[in-house]
């Protein structure tokens, strides 16, 4: 699944970022809004881990749900 399509579907996406990083919370999905970058620079924040690190976290994510 593309960026648009994860954008389009941020409402049943949520569920399953918070699953996959459970110190994501609701503001943070909130601003994050289905746009890639925040969710890494997100990650990086919470979990204390390299862009790239967090890139290839968020690139290997089923986003199937």
């Amino acid at each position: 699944m593309n960026w648009e399509q994860i954008r389009g579907n941020w409402e049943q996406m949520k569920g399953e970022l918070k699953i996959q990083w459970s110190k994501l919370t609701d503001d943070d999905v909130a601003r994050i809004d289905g746009e890639r970058d925040k969710l890494v620079g997100r990650l990086q924040e919470l979990y204390g881990i390299s862009k790239e690190e967090a890139e290839k976290q968020v690139d290997k994510q089923d986003w199937t749900g």
